[in-house]
Parts: C-alpha cells; sequence; structure tokens
C-alpha cells in the first residue's frame, strides 16, 4: 500500500506518523504556541528528527465550536509556513489541512505535498479536481455540519453504516475527479460524542473494506480526556494507548502531537507482530 507524495512512493505498509503543526491562536491544545517563524521551525525540526513523515499544517480551527475566519486570513497565515518549512526542510512532505480548495490550491503550487479536508469535499466542491490537479493524495474525513455546529449533529440510525455510506459515496467522487490516492479518516471527534467514539474506533477495522488507508486522529482528543477525567495537557498516556489500539485495527496514519510517543508505540506494535506472525 503506498501514496505518491511529489513523486516519492511512501510505503505504509508500515504505519507512518503525521505531525500536528497549528498555527492557529484557537486550537484545542496547542493554540498560540506556535505564533512566530522561531517556534513553528523548532517544532517541525523537532517532529522531523523524531520520525514523523508528514507534517500536518492548519492554519483554521477545526476543534467543536469554533468560529469562522474568512479565506483570506487562512491564506495569509498558511502560505507564508508553507514557504518557510519548504526553504528550510526542503524534503518534508507537508499536508495542508483545509477545506478550501484556493488554500489547498496555493498551497500545492508552492510545494505542499497533501490535501487533508476535514469535509471530504463536501465544504467545497472545486476541492477535489484541485487535488487532481496536483495529482496531491487526499485525506477525507468524515464529519456532518461544520466545526461551529458539529457536535449538534450526532443522531446516527448506525454510525457505522451511516460513515461507511458517507465515506464511499465521496471516495466514488473523488475517484471521478482523477484522485489517485485516498486516505479515509473516520473523524474522531466531529460530529460524534464520547460514546460513539469509542464504537467508531471498535470497529476501526472495518473501513480496511475500502482497501485504503486509515488514518487516525485520536491525539489528545476529548474522548480521552472526559473519560479519564483530566484536560488535554494530561491526556499523553491515553493517546498512546488508543494509538495502540488503533494499529491493531489497521490504521496506517497515526495524527499526534506528540511524535516521540507515537513512534514508540509504532515500534512496539511491529516488534509485537513480527514475534507473532
Amino acid at each position: 500500500m503506498t501514496i505518491n507524495c511529489k513523486g516519492k512512493l511512501i510505503d505504509l505498509s508500515a504505519p507512518k506518523i503525521m505531525g500536528i503543526l497549528n498555527i492557529t491562536p484557537d486550537s484545542f491544545y496547542d493554540g498560540r504556541r506556535y505564533n512566530d517563524e522561531d517556534s513553528v521551525l523548532r517544532q517541525c525540526g523537532k517532529m522531523l528528527g523524531e520520525g514523523a513523515t508528514f507534517i500536518d499544517l492548519g492554519a483554521y480551527s477545526s476543534r467543536p465550536g469554533a468560529d469562522n475566519i474568512s479565506e483570506d486570513e487562512e491564506l495569509k497565515r498558511m502560505l507564508p509556513i508553507v514557504k518557510l518549512l519548504l526553504r528550510e526542510f526542503p524534503n518534508v512532505l507537508l499536508s495542508i489541512d483545509t477545506f478550501r480548495s484556493e488554500v489547498a490550491e496555493q498551497s500545492l503550487a508552492i510545494g505542499a505535498a497533501i490535501v487533508n479536508d476535514i469535509s471530504a469535499g463536501k465544504q467545497d466542491e472545486r476541492m477535489m479536481s484541485v487535488v487532481a490537479k496536483h495529482k496531491a493524495p487526499y485525506i477525507m474525513m468524515h464529519m456532518r455540519g461544520t466545526p461551529k455546529t458539529m457536535q449538534d449533529l450526532c443522531d446516527y440510525d448506525d454510525i457505522i453504516i451511516d460513515i461507511r455510506h458517507y465515506l464511499s459515496k465521496q471516495i466514488a467522487k473523488a475517484h471521478h475527479s482523477g484522485i489517485n490516492d485516498i486516505i479515509v479518516d473516520p473523524g474522531f471527534g466531529f460530529s460524534k460524542n464520547r460514546q460513539q467514539n469509542f464504537e467508531v474506533l471498535q470497529y476501526l477495522d472495518l473501513f480496511k473494506t475500502f482497501k485504503l488507508p486509515i488514518l487516525a486522529g485520536l491525539s489528545r482528543k476529548s474522548m480521552i480526556y472526559k473519560t479519564l477525567d483530566i484536560d488535554a495537557s494530561s491526556a499523553l498516556n491515553g493517546t498512546t494507548a488508543l494509538n495502540m489500539i488503533a494499529l491493531d485495527r489497521g490504521a496506517k496514519i497515526l495524527r499526534v502531537h506528540d511524535v516521540n510517543e507515537a513512534m514508540e508505540c509504532i515500534k512496539l506494535f511491529t516488534e509485537f507482530n513480527v514475534k507473532n506472525q
């Protein structure tokens, strides 16, 4: 199982890490931490040094209840950082966390590698054609509504069937648009309550029938810290525990704030599987 990033084939038969680099002032965990060039460069270098294959840049907060920002503001935040990171780390594979085709277009044009779309193309009808034009891998996530409204949209007949149906329709559209490399993300924390998130994790292996890489974004989310009655800053141990479950159920990319700990998780998971083959 491989994806083509700017002409480089990335083998996902062994799980990979996507490091989160939010350049927003209001993200649920790391808002305002990376608001200048030095802090951005330090964090990117740290994550790459610890083993991240991809760096996911977000300039629009998608936390529950997050306020909307304009496209111009998102571009103003995003593009200088894309240029900065590509100048300092020329081989970095940047994933652009956006649901706006213009942000994706301009970021891919200057050297970004992947688009990570929380709306799976539903918020911007141009998105899939832009991704196809640049021959970029496309991460499609399940979500209802918008970050502002999604937590009011948690009613499902059968959450696994409903997510699979949603992703199946969007995968077909992506293929029809000419996108070759698709990664699916069930959307932990997006339009799902705590119990539903655990149900999705329990049945994550059912998404393997798409025969596409699965991304799990569990890092420090509320399903962890609310269950443990802590806050996001104390949720690293819980994140590691759930990442191991996600790997066991077929996740090929872990999207995380803490790369070193996720790499240790992958190394132990891989060693366990080698010993038990």
